[in-house]
């Protein structure tokens, strides 16, 4: 249509009857005369709305699908379907409570020991093959992280940072074979450095070969010149076992790290070392002894006995 003065009459025109028609309809309500229109265009129109909104929403197609289902195996069908999606949804909640709990847990022992922490999550393991035990971690350059910078989760040593990416890093675990940790005892102060060994206890050299060490001692790390790759204090185990003295320069014990390496997932990167060495602050306290109740029995002798213990002669 050109745009002369007559189609400029006839556009306002149509606007106008379609304004009227839109007041007359909403007055009438069910009685409206444009009712009838109304239905024949929902007759021609309708079916092609459904066929669209079928296609572009999926999951409403799927509500209908149950909801109209007229075969009863279809209908159970479709709710055992629905209640194993609610049921993964309800594992996906119990693992976030988990790793909140994680969470707090790291977050307490940080505090302990006033670690500046870059807070992480395991995404992936080493390579099964070969003795590395190594895990990847979702942060890297871009927060912060750099090579040889402790890592720990709420129960002590997980171990270090050896490859950095810009958003990922490489840990090599505590219990690696190649991996060693200066430590020292609770307490007594006695120094020594603990070596990996796979699924097995760490193996702790004791610098001192008369050192007073028995099974339930615990060890820290002791630090490292400029806090790299370790910061002093963080838990690392307990004695598990000890060699011996043989009258060697060194003691051997075993160690059982207070870290489950096959269970990693929220992890904390030490970002910051603390102004000075915690010592055992972020040891937990130690289990107090449950005592054992005593039983007190008394006996009474029999009329019919002696002092000694034998029957009278009748």
């Amino acid at each position: 249509m050109r745009d002369t003065r007559e189609s400029r009459l006839l556009l306002v025109l149509l606007i106008a009857i379609a304004f009227a028609l839109i007041t007359v309809d909403i007055r009438g309500g069910e009685d409206s005369p444009v009712d009838g229109a109304r239905q024949g265009a929902a007759a021609v129109f309708g079916p092609i709305e459904n066929g669209v909104s079928s296609a572009v929403d999926p999951v409403g197609n799927a509500i209908a699908a149950v909801r109209d289902s007229g075969d009863r195996h279809d209908r159970v069908a479709e709710l055992e379907k629905a209640n194993a999606e609610l049921k993964a949804k309800l594992g996906s909640d119990a693992r976030n409570n988990s790793r909140l709990k994680q969470l707090d847990k790291m977050l307490k022992t940080a505090g302990a020991g006033q670690y500046g922490i870059k807070g992480a999550q395991v995404i992936a393991i080493g390579a099964a093959q070969g003795f590395s035990w190594t895990v990847t971690i979702d942060a890297g350059a871009d927060d912060g992280i750099e090579r040889d910078m402790t890592v720990l989760n709420g129960d002590g040593l997980v171990g270090r940072v050896t490859t950095v990416g810009p958003s990922t890093a490489t840990v090599l675990l505590a219990n690696d074979p190649d991996f060693t940790v200066g430590t020292r005892m609770e307490s007594t102060d006695e120094l020594g450095f603990a070596a990996g060994q796979g699924d097995r206890p760490l193996r702790v050299q004791l610098l001192n070969g008369k050192a007073d060490v028995k099974k339930g001692d615990r060890l820290v790390t002791f630090g490292s010149q400029g806090d790299k790759p370790f910061v002093p204090g963080v838990p690392v185990g307990t004695v598990s076992r000890v060699d011996p003295s043989g009258g060697d320069l060194t003691r051997t014990v075993y160690v059982k790290p207070f870290v489950s390496f096959t269970k990693l997932d929220v992890v904390g990167v030490v970002v910051q070392a603390p102004r000075k060495d915690p010592r055992d602050e972020v040891l937990p306290a130690k289990p107090k002894p449950t005592p054992r109740p005593t039983v007190t029995v008394t006996v009474t002798p029999s009329a019919d006995a002696t002092a000694d213990g034998q029957q009278q002669e009748q």
